[in-house]
């Protein structure tokens, strides 16, 4: 929780986010530098704590699970209003900056509970699916929401020039009309064209796209837990699946 709530803070900083979970962003209300510098200091106190687990492979698996968040968010960055990025690009990206803390954090727990090398690797796994779905439904929502019912601003990817897969779908597969509507928005950013993308995004089939990728990988998240036995435990995990795709916030 220590290392998501870090990344939330300087990933606010770096979008220049005014709203999170329905309320102002830490940097809105405080500016950028405490906002850094608390990150800082989640960051640093969660190794702290995780060397009191006295496990060095948690360890491994969470310092190697911050360096590839970060690699994820520099690479985000990088494709910034760039309008030929593709597919398989924006998956390495969502990989890395969302579906890797998913991952690390059912690998720890496998990790922690000495679970076999067959039911550590599924829950491996079944974290990275669990991460690319629910980030697959965020990019989503942020054509398909509303700022009430999401608690953050609806369009923020478009304005910051993000190429979202709903956006990199809409190019490849829309209209001519539509892939040059969407490519001069992601070049340009800002929202004065949020509306006509929304319609865009809808029409070319861009946001069932998406949907029924987040879905197949929740999918996919479920039958990895096969490797495990009945358990409530599991249960949750499964009923988390289901709510990671079928959420509206």
């Amino acid at each position: 929780e220590f290392l998501h709530t870090a990344t939330l803070l300087h990933d606010d900083v770096v979008d220049m986010s005014g709203m999170r979970r329905g309320r102002s962003t830490a940097n809105a209300l405080w500016g950028n530098a405490p906002s850094v510098l608390v990150g800082d200091f989640l960051y640093s106190r969660s190794f702290e704590m995780m060397v009191e687990l006295g496990s060095m492979e948690v360890m491994k698996i969470l310092s190697k699970a911050t360096r590839i968040i970060a690699e994820g968010e520099v690479l985000q960055l990088s494709k910034i209003r760039d309008a030929s990025t593709t597919e398989e690009t924006y998956m390495e990206v969502i990989r890395g900056k969302t579906a890797m803390l998913f991952e690390a954090s059912t690998h720890s727990a496998a990790a922690l509970c000495k679970a076999s090398e067959a039911q550590t690797e599924a829950l491996r796994t079944f974290g990275d699916h669990l991460g690319v779905a629910f980030q697959l439904v965020d990019d989503l929502l942020d054509y398909r929401g509303d700022a009430e019912t999401l608690g953050k601003n609806v369009g923020d990817d478009l304005a910051e020039g993000k190429p979202t897969l709903p956006l990199i779908y809409t190019m490849r597969e829309g209209s001519p009309e539509q892939a040059a509507l969407v490519r001069q928005a992601i070049q340009k950013g800002g929202l004065e064209d949020l509306e006509s993308i929304r319609n865009a995004v809808e029409s070319a089939g861009a946001l069932d796209y998406t949907a029924q990728l987040a879905r197949d990988y929740a999918a996919r998240a479920i039958a990895c837990l096969d490797a495990l036995p009945p358990s409530e435990y599991r249960d949750a995990l499964i009923e988390l699946s289901e709510f990671a795709v079928a959420r509206t916030h």
